[in-house]
């Protein structure tokens, strides 16, 4: 299901230009070219879906992305981007008042495993879980993420982060 490596390559080269300078690109055509290179792959392809949904998430329009996220998952989108997809769409449901589901999701993904988007997706569940009044874990989450790449203090902070959330 993975794309080619020129495919890849050109995908690459497109959200790296837009990345660099958004403000410089037309969403409309950002996203047609975007579109181009999706149907390369195809109307089925679960990347095609996913390429899809990620040009209107970046360009504004979180309602537009969403069905397309679902689409890519539908379709099986596997390995790397399977997680980058849950973790935007959750995001994109949160912006558009959809947080429970976005927690829901993101809670549910963290059981999956771990892996290099692991504080990503924390990073994404504690701005949903204020969004829904649950501060103290959102803020739990968040320090506990962070304990990790701090050079002192990790096992204390760690230690906070948790007793935000146990019980006394």
């Amino acid at each position: 299901m993975t794309p080619n490596a020129d495919w890849e390559q050109r995908s690459a080269d497109l959200w790296a230009a837009f990345n660099a300078a958004p403000e410089d690109w037309d969403a409309e055509d950002f996203r047609a070219r975007v579109g181009a290179l999706a149907d390369e792959l195809g109307p089925e392809h679960p990347v095609a879906a996913f390429e899809r949904a990620c040009a209107w998430d970046s360009t504004g329009h979180s309602d537009r992305a969403v069905p397309l996220y679902r689409r890519a998952l539908e379709l099986g989108i596997d390995g790397i981007r399977r997680r980058r997809t849950v973790i935007q769409m959750s995001s994109s449901l949160r912006n558009i008042g959809q947080a429970e589901e976005s927690v829901r999701l993101l809670t549910e993904e963290r059981e999956r495993g771990s892996d290099e988007l692991d504080d990503a997706l924390s990073a994404t569940l504690a701005l949903a879980l204020t969004s829904v009044g649950r501060e103290r874990e959102a803020v739990s989450i968040a320090v506990g993420a962070l304990a990790k790449h701090l050079p002192r203090y990790q096992r204390s902070m760690a230690n906070y982060a948790r007793l935000l959330v146990e019980p006394h």
